[in-house]
């Protein structure tokens, strides 16, 4: 495993007291993600059901990345335009929600396709955004083309173990433009053995570019959701975070964004989102070495060697700093010397789904479909109260029992499913394996004491394809001598009605007569898998394009006129003559 940044300091305009603030007043407000997120502990992952540290090299390398926290007031809200002294970006509410149009689009088109692709992770875009606010301050504030590919490269700081991660190169240098280390790059700031594996075509142009926000993010979903997770499951959301770079504050970072965006935001034009503090360069080329790369935020001198401003390697027995900021001390908090008080948390508390009594099945409980295609209909519950009324957003956990390969949608044994308004909640599209049988699917209402309801499925053999025709493709006369091969390959196709059909079974057999097809004893031959003789072979089918080549055919020291029998699942039948003659006798 690759060296971890432990502690990192926050650089920009915002000041260590404005961020601590900042910080203080999410936490305070209860917000989802932070009320019991036990911040500042640092045996948190440890602790039963938190996401253990990742066990390989986080996703972006571990290199630095922007610390510019979100204003203290909620986007969009009446009489909440007033800028906060400090703030990084300028402290504007409104510029702070506004997220570049092609940025915002990549985001939401990464959503709409896990939704369908692994519809169980329950992904955000506004996890997405958040994550890219922190790597790359939305691809610089939306600096890219009509494509979404930015204008100019976003390269994180070389990860040649001085200040960070030292990975060598692994790419010869083709996204980073370094033959020596490697360096995260683009919007989502991958490094390139990590793109190797997660890269994505998420534009639809047949290209995989870490330097295109739709890619990009589509890559950075898939990542996310990786390993069964239910981003709607704390534990989950936190392993996720991690595992994109495996630090505290990183964590904190992100979840800040992400409450902030969830709460509103507005469309920009591209080139006009807020840049983070300090970031005015626009991109990094492989030949920036010594410039802050857009992820550290900060003074553009990020080069490892400033005291105040490195980031630096823990020592062999430093523990990760995992502290939360302390707020500021006075009377009633707040920032220093300005006399402005924190916020306080809201007296009102959060609504949350009455509590779930019963689940019941909507439809019918016993499903099937046919092995390797997808069952028509998928399990449907609902969650109700003691007075039967529908729950909304109650957690539903589907989850396939018993010996099958069938999956879930995105091959996943169990997902995670809010209910919605009328309190129905379904699973993801089920997919029948190749294994036939009965299984379960058990649907249990998360930490409520409803009784499980169950579904029986049942996956059908699929029925084998039949030919009511064979033809020769081609029409060349098959001879050979004796004790030698035929040099010419055989091949026929198989159709039904006309059309070609794939996969139907065909038995060759070499025979006496058409009128009396026994099998022959002597004659051309086959060799089965272990090397011996046989005039009999049934483990045939034909391809995707209802076509069969037999293997090669060998003669014995018998010479003449033999016949082949083919013969289709559903009855077709083709015969063809084989002629064998004496071999030369060799010259004296």
């Amino acid at each position: 495993m690759a060296p971890l940044i432990g502690r990192r300091l926050r650089k920009g305009a915002a000041t260590t007291a404005v961020a601590a603030a900042a910080m203080a007043a999410l936490t305070a407000s209860q917000a989802p993600g932070f009320a019991h997120s036990d911040q500042g502990d640092r045996n948190r992952e440890q602790r039963a059901g938190e996401a253990p540290a990742p066990d390989d090299t986080p996703i972006d390398g571990g290199s630095s990345y922007h610390t510019d926290l979100p204003p203290l007031v909620t986007p969009g809200k009446p009489g909440s335009s007033t800028d906060l002294p400090g703030l990084p970006g300028g402290g504007s509410t409104k510029a702070e929600a506004g997220i570049p149009a092609s940025v915002l689009d990549a985001y939401k088109k990464a959503e709409a396709a896990l939704r369908k692709s692994n519809p169980g992770c329950n992904l955000p875009w506004q996890l997405l955004a958040a994550i890219g606010k922190v790597e790359s301050g939305q691809a610089r504030g939306g600096n890219v083309d009509a494509d979404g590919t930015t204008v100019s490269p976003i390269l994180g700081p070389v990860l040649n173990g001085d200040g960070f991660a030292l990975i060598k190169d692994t790419d010869g240098g083709a996204y980073d433009g370094d033959s020596t280390h490697d360096r995260a790059v683009g919007p989502m700031q991958f490094i390139p053995s990590t793109w190797a594996n997660w890269g994505r075509d998420g534009n639809g142009d047949g290209e995989k570019d870490p330097n295109n926000v739709y890619d990009a993010a589509l890559a950075a979903g898939n990542y996310l959701c990786a390993d069964g997770r239910d981003l709607s499951v704390k534990a989950h959301l936190d392993r996720a975070i991690l595992g994109y770079n495996h630090s505290q504050e990183y964590l904190n970072t992100v979840l800040s964004w992400f409450e902030y965006y969830k709460r509103g935001t507005h469309e920009v034009p591209d080139g006009t989102g807020v840049l983070p503090s300090g970031d005015g360069s626009g991109g990094s080329g492989s030949g920036d070495k010594g410039k802050d790369s857009g992820k550290g935020g900060g003074n553009g001198k990020d080069t490892g060697k400033d005291p105040e401003n490195a980031h630096t390697l823990p020592k062999p027995d430093d523990e990760p700093d995992t502290s939360t900021p302390t707020p500021p001390a006075g009377e009633n908090g707040g920032t220093p010397g300005t006399g402005t008080p924190t916020p306080k948390p809201p007296t009102t508390p959060p609504s949350t789904p009455s509590g779930t009594s019963k689940l019941t099945t909507v439809g019918a409980k016993e499903l099937s479909a046919t092995a390797g295609t997808d069952f028509a209909r998928s399990p449907r519950v609902k969650a109700v109260d003691a007075a039967g009324k529908p729950v909304a957003g109650a957690r539903v956990r589907y989850e396939i029992l018993g010996e099958t390969d069938s999956r879930f949608l995105g091959l996943v044994k169990s997902a995670t499913m809010l209910t919605g308004s009328d309190g129905t909640a379904t699973a993801p599209k089920l997919v029948a394996g190749e294994k036939t049988g009965t299984f379960t699917l058990r649907a249990t209402a998360v930490g409520r004491e409803a009784a499980p309801v169950e579904f029986a499925a049942t996956v059908k053999a699929r029925p084998v394809p039949q030919a009511d025709a064979l033809a020769r493709l081609g029409d060349k006369e098959l001879t050979a001598q004796t004790g030698a091969s035929f040099a010419d390959a055989l091949t026929v196709k198989a159709t039904s009605k006309g059309k070609a059909t794939a996969d139907v079974p065909v038995t060759a057999t070499m025979i006496t007569s058409a009128k009396d097809p026994e099998l022959n004893d002597k004659g051309p031959y086959f060799l089965d898998d272990k090397g011996k003789p046989v005039r009999t072979l049934t483990a045939l089918k034909t391809n995707a394009l209802g076509q069969l080549t037999l293997p090669k055919i060998l003669t014995d020291d018998h010479a003449g006129t033999f016949l082949l029998r083919l013969t289709a699942k559903g009855g077709a039948v083709l015969d063809i003559e084989l002629t064998v003659t004496e071999a030369e006798a060799p010259a004296s």
